[in-house]
């Protein structure tokens, strides 16, 4: 066939590494001392001291090329001067920070995260811009007391060229799209096994790089009564960006003989954050889930009879979170049960969600703070040891894609606050209170997800684990993305 392109867990479980050589025909493709403190002059100085050594040692003019041979090693137990010895200075001098704000001491805290932003390079090591990206997260809240449950600056700044780089380098760079997709595809394919008229409501479509390989993989499992038909409805909140999506799959699904429809339903824009990277202002993924619940159960979302409906909810589920409101003992997910009832309603054939492993939603800011560092210390550590030293793209997805989630972790409140991740947990209690029950992802979805890690991202480093019914995607013991299938 002629191939086409198309731009905690329980420490019981057994971790698997990606070494697999199985085949697929899917797969084408605490908290430390303050400043105020006795150390307070050593942190100082020591920051001084770091910044003249690394300016010292540069040689290349070019920030670009700027970086370091030697990395930090968490099991070295005597790291090498210079910003190796940053790397744990740097991330208590944080944590100070953090610490200063949520005590109140903001002059204090702004003298630490400027400090922290002059030291720390955007170029350096993983350790060196991970700090980078959190002091200015820090810096921004400082900055902006009165502006916490506004839109992000930055965001609402970046262009939608820079947004739809960094998402396609997200995507090319680092497999943590790429198995969402791919083993959503997999429940998403076996559950509409045999079926003959096949419907896709895709939420937060964006440029629909996950449906290639599915169209793909439908048209070789064909048999003599030809393929099924396709629809996908893709949902966003840029018509013209899902209509050149739409244009662009017809084209692809057309070349596979496929009969396929794509039907654009554009979903309410509000004044508070997206994350996706079409939109070219600040914009929210939903204004209210009120407004998209009754886009499901109104004109604007067809179900044809005799067809079987797949709901695909990747990196989605987290942007319907809100605060938690204690007057009506709201735990902050009403209106996303709201909606998961109104998806219960249609009666698919199967709902697939991937979210990140990670605890972001705590409304306590200094708790916030900690899980973020953590979970994007390992984010970083994963690009550092795969990706080149001079990698553009790593650079975009650090400073445009990833910078932005951190700063909208960081430095926003309230509705402000869009990147409420949750760990599996959280998803599975609240997709079984909607009515929900799992529907296994088979050991093929976990064959392919080693594959796509041996094929495209061979390190160590990658591993997949199975628990219960879910599957996880970490770097090194840390799981950072999950996938589960429901029905």
């Amino acid at each position: 066939m002629q191939t086409h392109q198309f731009q905690s867990l329980h420490p019981s479980l057994t971790l698997l590494s990606s070494s697999s050589h199985s085949k697929s025909i899917l797969f084408s493709v605490s908290l430390l001392a303050s400043l105020s403190s006795p150390h307070h002059h050593s942190h100082l100085e020591m920051l001084s001291s770091l910044k003249s050594h690394e300016e010292g040692d540069q040689e290349d003019p070019d920030p670009h090329n700027h970086h370091h041979q030697q990395r930090s090693n968490p099991h070295q137990p005597n790291p090498p001067h210079g910003l190796i010895s940053l790397s744990a200075h740097a991330r208590q001098l944080l944590i100070s920070c953090a610490e200063r704000i949520h005590c109140g001491d903001l002059p204090t805290a702004r003298r630490t995260a400027s400090l922290l932003s002059a030291a720390a390079s955007p170029y350096g090591d993983s350790a060196d811009r991970l700090t980078h990206q959190f002091a200015r997260a820090l810096s921004l809240r400082l900055d902006s007391p009165s502006r916490l449950a506004s839109p992000s600056p930055s965001a609402a700044s970046s262009s939608s060229e820079a947004l739809q780089s960094s998402y396609l380098s997200l995507n090319q760079v680092t497999p943590f799209l790429r198995f969402a997709h791919l083993t959503a595809n997999q429940a998403i394919l076996e559950a509409l096994d045999g079926c003959r008229r096949i419907h896709i409501l895709d939420f937060d479509t964006s440029h629909g790089v996950q449906w290639p390989p599915l169209l793909q993989a439908i048209a070789e499992r064909s048999n003599a009564d030809g393929p099924p038909s396709i629809r996908i409805t893709g949902t966003g909140t840029d018509l013209s960006v899902l209509r050149r999506t739409g244009d662009r799959l017809q084209t692809f699904a057309h070349s596979l003989g496929l009969q396929f429809q794509f039907h654009p339903l554009l979903l309410p824009i509000s004044s508070t954050n997206s994350s996706s990277p079409s939109s070219s202002t600040s914009t929210s993924i939903l204004s209210t889930t009120t407004t998209t619940t009754t886009n499901l159960t109104s004109s604007s979302f067809q179900l044809h009879p005799g067809e079987t409906l797949a709901v695909n909810c990747v990196l989605f589920l987290h942007k319907l979170l809100q605060d938690q409101d204690s007057r009506s003992e709201d735990d902050g997910s009403r209106e996303l049960r709201a909606f998961l009832q109104a998806v219960k309603a249609l009666n698919p054939a199967a709902v697939t969600v991937a979210e990140r492993e990670a605890s972001h939603n705590s409304p306590i800011f200094l708790q916030r703070f900690m899980e973020a560092l953590d979970y994007y210390t390992v984010v970083f550590e994963s690009l550092e040891a795969t990706l080149p030293p001079r990698s553009q793209e790593r650079l975009a997805v650090e400073q445009v894609w990833l910078g932005r989630e951190i700063e909208d972790i960081i430095a926003r409140e309230g509705e402000g606050r869009r990147e409420r991740h949750e760990r599996i947990a959280r998803w599975e209690g609240l997709m079984r209170g909607a009515g929900f029950s799992n529907l296994p992802l088979s050991p093929f979805a976990l064959s392919q997800a080693k594959l796509l890690l041996r094929l495209h991202y061979p390190s160590e480093g990658y591993q997949l684990q199975m628990a219960g019914d879910s599957i996880f995607l970490g770097w090194q013991n840390k799981a950072l993305f999950s996938v589960s299938s429901w029905r």
